[in-house]
């Protein structure tokens, strides 16, 4: 009974954490008790940390494709290609799409993504 409870305690902490458009990026202490936290603050592509300097983003189902391999994503309602050294290349623990993204001359970059699980 108590492995029960605390299984359904861990899949809505996780569940809470999937919510949010928007993640752990400038951490204000909201997440510190989150058992994914260690892991969004190792994430990190060939361009760096990815949350050091931009806000985590969910893409939904519609907002991304995959096409032999090449990712583009819809950001802002533009689809932006996603260079391969943006890509992370472990696991996605959280199971959600996500982008962290910034802009150059007006237009979103993608700095990291990581495709879902699509479980």
């Amino acid at each position: 009974m108590l492995a029960t409870i605390a299984m359904k305690s861990l899949a809505a902490q996780i569940f809470l954490l999937l919510v949010p458009t928007a993640t752990f990026a400038r951490d204000d202490g909201r997440y510190a008790n989150s058992p994914l936290k260690p892991w969004f603050e190792s994430l990190q592509s060939e361009f760096g940390k990815c949350c050091e300097e931009s806000d985590a983003y969910v893409v939904s189902e519609p907002d991304w494709k995959s096409d032999h391999g090449q990712y583009r994503v819809r950001i802002d309602d533009e689809w932006v290609l996603v260079p391969d050294d943006a890509i992370i290349k472990q696991p996605n623990l959280a199971g959600r799409t996500m982008v962290w993204k910034h802009y150059i001359d007006g237009h979103p970059r993608v700095r990291c993504f990581i495709p879902g699980s699509m479980t």
